[in-house]
Formats: C-alpha cells, sequence, structure tokens
C-alpha cells in the first residue's frame, strides 16, 4: 500500500512590490479620472466570498489572479486578518470566566479532559502504525505529523460557545455541561500546543531563541497576572457604581492590548496569543468587560472576522487534491482527521452515557464537543503558512471544518429539544393543590422596581402555617461583557460562586418579609446572570426542579406616579412570552400600575380590595384558584365578578360550564372559609359592553385578577380582540393595563399550566 512522495520543482519568482501599497486595486481596465485618480474597486468587498474568490474558482484562471486577485491585494488582506483574529481572541478572553474552572463538576472534567486525551492517544498510535508499516514519508514529514494531531484534537471554547449560543441552548443543561467541558479541553490542548511549539523551536531554530520565546511567554504572563489583573480591578475602583468606564481607561487598554499582540508575534507565539492572554486578565463582566465589549463586539464580529474568514479560505486550493494518489504525507493526513474525528466523538459520548444521562443527550454533547470552527480554521492555516501541512492536506483540513460546521448544528438541533423537558403529563397548578398545601410561587426580579409588587401580591396570598407558601426568588441579570452565563443559588454560595456577590438587596428585601411571616414563609434566593434571550431556560428549569406551581412575571412597561407610561423593556416582553409558551406550570404577569408597587400596601389593619374578573375557562378558573388564598385574610375584600352573555349565546363547551359553575358555588353561597365575599354576576351583550362596563370598576380595586384566555372567543370578548396590543395578557388583561384606562389598580393576569393532552 505504501506510495512515494510526490516531487514538485522549486522554481525562484521575483515579484516587484510598491510600497506603500495601493488599498484599492486599480480595477479591471485600470481606468482614471481627468485628475489621474484612478476608479477604484474596494478588494475588501471583492475578496468577502473566500473560496470562491480563491485558487479553486476564480483565482485558479489567469485573468482573475493578476488583475483581481494579486499579491498586493492579498498581503494587505492578510494584516487586516491577522489583526481581526487577535481583536477577536481579546474579546474571548474578556468575556471568558476562569472561575468556571473551580465550579467545574466531575462529570465536566472527565468529558473535558477525554475529548483530548483519547483522540490524542489513539491518533498517535495509529500515525506509529501508518508510518512505520504502510506509507514511507521523510524525516521531516514524520516529525511535523504529531503538531497536526494535537491540532485535531483541540475543542476550542469560543467554537463551543458560538455554536451554543447560534443554537440558543446555551443555558440548557446540555449548554454549560459543553461549555464546561470546552473550557477544561481548551486549557489542555493550549498546555500541548505551547510545549509542541517549543519542541519545534528547538528542532528548527538555536536553543537561544528557545530560551528566549520560553522565557518572554513566562514573563509576559507573571506580568499580566502581577501588574495588569490589580490594575484592571483598580480602573474598576475608579468607576462610580452604575456609571460607565472612563473611555480613556478602554482605549489605553485597547493599545495595551495591541502592543501585546505586536510583543508575542516578535517572539514568536503569534500575534493572538498577547491579545488573549492580556484579554484573560480583564474581569469578566460589568463595568469594565462589558464596556470593553461594548466597544469592540460588533466591529470585530461583523467587519474584522468576516475578513479574516475570507483571508483563510481564500488559501484553500481543492485543486491540489489532484495529487492526493501520490502524495503519502497528504493521505497520512486525511486517515488521522477521520480517525480523530470519530474517537473524539466516541470519547464524548461514554462519560454522559456513564453518568446516566440520555442517549439522544450524550449523542448531541458528542457533537457539540466535535465540531470545529473558526480557531481550527486559524490554527491549520497558521500551519499552512509555516509549510507543517501542505495545500492538498489544508484542503482536507478546510473540508473537515466545513462539514462539522455545517452539519453539527443540524443534528444537534434535531436530537436536542430543551423544551421537551417541560411538556405538562404532571398536573403542577393552583387549581388541582391539595386543602392546605404548600403554596409554591417562583417570583422573578429584572430590578429593584420589581419587588415591592411583589411582595404584596405574597402578601395578598395570605400565607399562614395552615396554609404555607415557599417562595423562590430568581435575580434576573443581564449577561455583559461574559461568555458563559452564570447561574447561583445563595443557599450553596460559598461552593458555587466566586467572591463576587450578587443580588443582596434582594435577598434583604424578601428576607425582610420572611421575617413578617415566620413559620408561614420559606425563602429560596436564585441569582440568573444570561442574555435575555436565554433566561427563559433558567425560569422554567427552576420551575420545573422545585415543583412550583406559579411563576410570577413582571410586566414589560412601567408606569410613572401619575399613570403616564414610564418605561418599556421589549426584552422582558421577549422573555415573558417565551415562558408562556414553555412554562412546566401555571403562569401569572403582574401588571403594576403604581399601587400595588407602593410600600405595605398589605400592612396589618389595613383594607386591600381585590376583584376577580371571570368569564370561564381553565385560566379563569385557574385565577379562582389563587383568589381562594385571600379569604383567609379578614382585611382583604373580594369581590367576584362574573361577566355572562345573553342568555341566547353559548360561551365554551358544556363541560367548561359544569366546571366553571362548581368552581364558583362556594363563592355565590359565600361558603368560602372564614372570608366575606362579594359576588355580582354582569349581562353584557358584547365586548363594548364589557369594556364600558371595565372602566366603570378599575378605580374600585387595588389588584384585578383575570385568566388569559388566549385564543378563546366568546361573546363577552367580541370586537375587542383586534385591539388588542400584547397578546400575552390576553383580552380583558390587555384592555385593562392600557394607556387609555386611568386605572389605580394593579393587574394579575393568569394562565393555567399547558398540558400535553391540551
Amino acid at each position: 500500500m505504501a506510495s512515494g512522495n510526490l516531487t514538485l520543482t522549486l522554481k525562484n519568482m521575483t515579484q516587484c512590490v510598491e510600497f506603500p501599497p495601493h488599498i484599492h486595486s486599480a480595477g479591471i481596465f485600470s481606468y482614471k479620472t481627468s485628475a489621474g485618480i484612478p476608479y477604484t474597486l474596494p478588494n475588501l468587498e471583492m475578496q468577502m466570498t473566500g473560496i470562491i474568490l480563491g485558487p479553486t474558482l476564480l483565482g485558479h484562471f489567469k485573468f482573475f489572479g493578476e488583475y483581481l486577485f494579486n499579491v498586493n491585494s492579498q498581503e494587505i488582506l492578510g494584516v487586516l486578518a491577522e489583526f481581526g483574529y487577535g481583536f477577536f481572541m481579546f474579546v474571548i478572553g474578556v468575556k471568558m470566566d476562569l472561575g468556571m474552572i473551580n465550579r467545574t463538576g466531575q462529570k465536566a472534567l472527565c468529558l473535558g479532559v477525554a475529548c483530548v486525551v483519547a483522540p490524542l492517544v489513539v491518533g498517535m498510535l495509529v500515525q506509529t502504525k501508518l508510518t512505520s508499516s504502510f506509507f514511507n514519508l521523510t524525516e521531516q514529514e514524520m516529525f511535523r505529523l504529531p503538531f497536526v494531531n494535537v491540532i485535531n484534537c483541540m475543542t476550542p471554547f469560543p467554537v463551543v460557545a458560538l455554536l451554543l449560543e447560534e443554537l440558543k441552548i446555551l443555558n440548557s443543561e446540555i449548554g454549560r455541561l459543553g461549555m464546561s467541558a470546552a473550557l477544561v479541553s481548551d486549557i489542555f490542548s493550549g498546555f500541548l500546543q505551547f510545549v509542541g511549539k517549543m519542541v519545534k523551536m528547538i528542532k528548527e531554530s538555536s536553543r537561544e531563541d528557545t530560551i528566549t520565546m520560553v522565557g518572554a511567554s513566562i514573563g509576559y504572563i507573571i506580568v499580566v497576572v502581577a501588574l495588569l489583573r490589580p490594575a484592571m480591578y483598580w480602573v474598576i475602583k475608579q468607576t462610580p457604581e452604575n456609571r460607565p468606564v472612563k473611555k480613556t481607561y478602554v482605549n489605553i487598554i485597547i493599545m495595551l492590548m495591541l502592543t501585546s499582540g505586536v510583543l508575542s508575534h516578535m517572539y514568536g507565539q503569534g500575534f493572538h496569543f498577547g491579545p488573549f492572554i492580556f484579554g484573560l486578565a480583564v474581569p469578566a463582566g460589568p463595568p469594565l468587560g462589558s464596556a470593553i465589549e461594548e466597544k469592540l463586539n460588533l466591529f470585530v464580529s461583523d467587519v474584522l472576522l468576516p475578513i479574516f474568514v475570507t483571508a483563510c479560505s481564500m488559501r484553500t486550493d481543492f485543486w491540489s487534491l489532484k495529487y492526493l494518489s501520490t502524495d503519502s504525507y497528504t493521505q497520512v493526513n486525511g486517515i488521522l482527521f477521520v480517525v480523530v474525528l470519530v474517537t473524539k466523538f466516541f470519547a464524548s459520548i461514554v462519560p454522559p452515557l456513564y453518568c446516566r444521562m440520555p442517549f439522544g443527550d450524550a449523542l448531541a454533547i458528542a457533537l457539540i464537543l466535535s465540531c470545529k470552527g473558526i480557531v481550527n480554521l486559524s490554527a491549520y492555516t497558521d500551519y499552512r503558512d509555516n509549510l507543517t501541512i501542505s495545500d492538498p492536506s489544508f484542503a482536507l483540513a478546510i473540508t473537515s471544518v466545513l462539514v462539522t460546521a455545517t452539519f453539527v448544528p443540524i443534528a444537534v438541533k434535531y436530537l436536542y429539544d430543551p423544551s421537551r423537558k417541560y411538556a405538562g403529563y404532571q398536573r403542577r397548578n393552583m387549581m388541582h393543590l391539595k386543602p392546605n398545601a404548600e403554596l409554591k410561587i417562583l417570583s422573578c426580579i429584572h430590578r429593584s422596581a420589581n419587588m415591592p409588587a411583589v411582595i404584596n401580591l405574597l402578601d395578598a396570598a395570605c400565607p399562614s402555617k395552615e396554609n404555607p407558601i415557599a417562595v423562590y426568588v430568581l435575580h434576573l441579570i443581564e449577561l455583559v461583557g461574559r461568555a458563559s452565563p452564570v447561574f447561583i443559588s445563595h443557599q450553596m454560595q460559598r461552593k458555587s460562586s466566586s467572591n463576587v456577590s450578587y443580588s443582596d438587596n434582594v435577598i434583604l428585601y424578601f428576607n425582610h418579609f420572611v421575617r413578617e411571616n415566620l413559620g408561614a414563609v420559606s425563602l429560596s434566593t436564585f441569582t440568573s446572570i444570561s442574555a435575555p434571550k436565554y433566561m427563559h431556560e433558567d425560569i422554567c428549569t427552576v420551575a420545573l426542579d422545585k415543583l412550583v406551581s406559579l411563576i410570577v412575571l413582571p410586566f414589560h412597561r412601567r408606569w410613572s406616579v401619575d399613570g403616564s407610561v414610564e418605561s418599556e423593556d421589549n426584552n422582558t416582553r421577549i422573555l415573558n412570552c417565551s415562558v408562556l409558551d414553555r412554562a412546566p406550570c401555571s403562569v401569572g404577569i403582574l401588571v403594576d400600575r403604581g399601587h400595588l408597587g407602593q410600600s405595605s400596601i398589605v400592612a396589618p389593619g389595613s383594607s386591600f380590595s381585590v376583584a376577580i374578573i371571570f368569564l370561564g375557562g381553565k385560566d379563569d378558573r385557574e385565577a379562582l384558584a389563587f383568589v381562594k388564598r385571600m379569604t383567609n385574610d379578614s382585611t382583604i375584600s373580594l369581590t367576584v365578578i362574573r361577566l355572562v352573555a345573553s342568555a341566547d349565546e353559548v360561551d365554551g363547551s358544556k363541560w367548561d360550564n359544569v366546571l366553571d359553575a362548581e368552581e364558583l358555588k362556594g363563592f355565590r353561597y359565600n361558603d368560602v372559609r372564614e372570608g366575606f365575599v362579594i359576588y355580582l354576576e354582569e349581562v353584557v351583550e358584547d365586548g363594548p359592553q364589557t369594556a364600558l362596563f371595565l372602566r366603570s370598576i378599575v378605580d374600585d380595586y387595588d389588584l384585578i385578577i383575570v385568566g388569559r384566555r388566549f385564543n378563546v372567543n366568546s361573546p363577552q370578548t367580541s370586537g375587542l380582540s383586534e385591539w388588542s396590543e400584547f397578546p400575552e395578557l390576553g383580552t380583558i388583561g390587555d384592555l385593562l393595563a392600557s394607556p387609555d384606562i386611568t386605572c389605580r389598580a394593579s393587574i394579575l393576569v393568569v394562565q393555567q399550566q399547558k398540558m400535553v393532552t391540551q
């Protein structure tokens, strides 16, 4: 099976380069204006198609190679690409939280080590067998193969992070496991690459150069840890709370980053090494990490990074694969690409299966850790430029990157759907709770302004030793300046988080509520630092794990004291809609119109008026189940208002009508424990009449509770749904939350848990 090596004839070529080089080409026909200024075609725009513009397609033709893709333009593009990748690695370093290593569990640690060590060992064994028994390689090619093998075994953290973000599963169980495993793997493979570069320099350079490179690298890391890291914390101390970092500090940091790139390139480590290590010195998150990310992220990801990818892909020449049948070195590399990829896949699937993870989830995590991306592309390009791999081997390497980057996201999306675990097979709602059972409520807090309204709502639920409430508070903080989401259980904070303290105000506020209801309320507090589009995963996961019956979400709109709209947060609205679609239990959206958000509304001895608008259906019955708890408090004045259609109209199914009548029976005959309830029935013809009635009563109550009744048509709401602005509130809730209604009452919109059979 052995075959001879391909022998290429080397020719000397002289290329004249004009300095300073032109940033733009002169155009296909070198047209000039009357002033002598050339009409130009920007090479940047023309080279964004990578492989198409490279020697594989258009660049393969002499006409295009000489007039459009000349040496000058590619050199300039290469410089921009190198800067782009350096900036990218700096931003990734800023986002990385090395504190994750301390929080890495045994499963992630074993998985991260296995997906590097196993393919490395198997690759080395296969390489030894192939070169000793089947292929005849030169001594230089034998020396280069282990370095390529190390690159094949990489599981870069940036690649996994970008893939998980693209798939929108960053906050899922698999997402967190993949991020932790990738961080362990990246550190391990980074160490292997550093050792490999040292060995390579010893072989190809003098001992003095090797010692200089190693000494400079270690010295630079010491300077970063001992001087630059404390300097970053000094910058943070100089920044007032809730104020942005001064632009001067940010600009100085960027200049130091560029300097570190130049120095690391001078000492043989590549331009991106310095910025990446420097980025790790920047504390992740606000205020400094978020300020740097905000300044650079858009420009790097949308401008510089595409240039880098284009410049790398332009080096690919798939025509060189015609030498595959005669090039032993390329054949060995091709076999190793496949062997290492398959070994990595199986090495990544074994630890999750051993930990009893479902097979589909284990398959998904193995695919994620086997994926290749921009970091692998950079490493292969670097090895192609320094002749560690040949052009045919580089074409095979790029093929492996393209194949995995294309098919892995599709396969993972098919295998793993994080919302499946929230499917309602068991009833987790208030209506089906046993009498005197503990009511478990998950309260979500975005900002301190949300807390008074939530506290007063919980207090209105009448916690007592006979009817206790378990409150789970989830403080939601937007992820800025980090790559990895953070979830903190404050009951286990000493074990699971860094020295940074989160959510102190939230903890103090709710602890005060617990002390006022000693023995009736239990409290657990959590913090989720995540991107808004992924926060629903943490909310639903906590609700599922804690067997919660009700999730309380603050509405995205805030009102001022005079009743006008003060602010809106569209991210919060998207989050609320995502939770409504996926929640494993009932959900309530709390619209605080100012009155409920005042402190101590439900104080001892004070009166608190509550109304429930009942039209019928499962959501209204769920709202009624929550209202029943309020009948234990004599200070709460409760009114049940049933809106009834005219006699010739039929609203809902007969079975729904039976269930509605059964739930209302106790309220109708005032047979609800010790409380006193006013029961009213109002006959309405249509939606406009309902709207007029609601306008007349909104000022009589502090809190109005309604069912969402999404997509439920009834005569009482006919003609109103067409004007609905916020479908997540339902027709009645949207009407009550409208700025057109001057209303002092806050609104709680309840949606019952969605069951699979529904």
